[in-house]
């Protein structure tokens, strides 16, 4: 039986941290993403009320008031995933207050459960055009932030859907034997052995670990490799999905690069999201670096691997634990903006002073059966350079470094994208 045919819209990260005006400009916003069917944005906030802040958190403590998932709604989008690195920034009350704030407002939401089973299940949307599939997953998180699999005599624990991964550096042999020496003289792994003594680790032939990284024989280099048990978990999900559902997203939200440049992401990821593809996902949504990153057509079907931001408050978080402070040497006189100018260093440093934080894409495409037969870019801007207090909020934008930008980063990998004045169209 074929598929009705699909629209889908979706963006990077929405860091919102206060409520949109209603403007001109995001009306213009709101029409295009109001013109497809299955509307996606990824939520990086919570709406954690008077939960208390986690000793950690995803870098920022990212709060927000609940007013700004109906913003999100009146922009027009339906569903989205909120699996990322500040889920659990507000401990368990704050991912249940903010669990509790998107049920009630009928957002389809991904990604985090009250244990694992949960934090992994597809979510439907019910559309006119058919029924589309959500999972949500993320690679870069605290470990305390993973949800825990339930059993028969104890009860799972909240948090996240996680993809975990393993690094293994390599070095050619005189090297690795230099490392090795250098290991045992400085002891840097008796913790180790005193774990595999006691049961609760094990050694792996081949690997010498140094100060908690592995390295083994090789050319100079550095490999990355999913966790199996995600990854099956995860096709499990888009095999029960595909058979439930008519389409099929996957929300994959991740920092990791290859190498320093946050553009290009680590080999895994993209292993990761060809591997959902031959799952049967119709899509893999990427976002998490707040950069763009390339788009992949495979199999016929589009992997953003990162759309960048989308919304970035940032900047004007309302309130900051005092751990916050503590990490720039500030005390209970300083102030939330206090605090973003010396992270920023004024501006001068950070998210603050790279345009490419504040400069991104809308990306909408058709699918009807497993094929996609249409893929757009829309360029978009945040902002960069204004005040802080009007940075970070959406708009349309004429900016002509953007696509261009994105097509370079996609023809890394085998994508062709065609601009056509403020448009650009991937070569299909």
């Amino acid at each position: 039986m074929s598929l009705p045919p699909m629209r889908f819209v979706a963006t990077g990260d929405a860091f919102i941290t206060r409520r949109l005006a209603s403007t001109p400009a995001l009306w213009s916003l709101a029409d295009v993403v109001r013109d497809a069917d299955a509307r996606f944005t990824n939520f990086e906030v919570l709406t954690p009320g008077d939960a208390f802040p986690s000793a950690v958190s995803g870098g920022t403590w990212a709060k927000a008031p609940e007013g700004v998932i109906g913003d999100l709604q009146t922009l027009g989008f339906n569903m989205l995933s909120w699996a990322n690195n500040h889920t659990l920034d507000y401990a368990y009350d704050g991912l249940a207050n903010t669990a509790a704030a998107l049920d009630r407002s009928g957002m389809v939401h991904a990604g985090v459960g009250r244990n694992l089973a949960e934090a992994a299940a597809p979510r439907y949307l019910e559309t006119v055009q058919g029924r589309v599939a959500l999972i949500g997953i993320c690679s870069t998180f605290h470990e305390t932030a993973m949800a825990g699999q339930q059993r028969p005599d104890m009860a799972g624990r909240p948090g996240i859907n996680p993809l975990r991964f393993t690094t293994t550096y390599t070095l050619p042999r005189a090297e690795l034997a230099a490392l090795a020496a250098m290991a045992e003289a400085s002891g840097v792994n008796d913790g180790h052995k005193m774990r595999v003594k006691a049961g609760f680790g094990k050694d792996e032939p081949g690997v010498v670990l140094f100060g908690g990284h592995r390295f083994k024989e090789g050319p100079a280099g550095v490999a990355t490799e999913a966790n199996k048990a995600d990854v099956a978990r995860t096709m499990a999900g888009i095999s029960e999905a595909r058979r439930q559902g008519d389409y099929v997203l996957v929300s994959l939200h991740a920092h990791e690069a290859l190498g320093t440049d946050k553009a290009v992401p680590a080999g895994f990821l993209v292993d990761f999201a060809r591997a959902c593809i031959d799952a049967g996902a119709h899509a893999v949504i990427g976002h998490g670096p707040h950069v763009l990153r390339g788009i992949e057509m495979y199999q016929k079907r589009p992997i953003f691997h990162s759309l960048g931001n989308f919304i970035f408050h940032n900047e004007t978080i309302p309130h900051l634990p005092q751990d916050f402070y503590d990490k720039f040497q500030m005390g209970l006189t300083e102030n939330v903006a206090d605090a973003i100018d010396k992270r920023s260093d004024s501006n001068t440093k950070g998210f603050a002073a790279d345009p490419w934080a504040w400069k991104s894409v809308l990306a909408r495409w058709n699918m009807e059966g497993d094929e996609t037969n249409l893929v757009e870019l829309i360029p978009v801007e945040l902002g960069f350079g204004v005040a802080r207090s009007r940075r970070g909020t959406p708009r349309l934008s004429e900016d002509e470094e953007i696509l261009p930008h994105l097509a370079r980063l996609s023809a890394a990998m085998g994508t062709v994208i065609e601009i056509d004045g403020n448009i650009g169209r991937v070569k299909l």
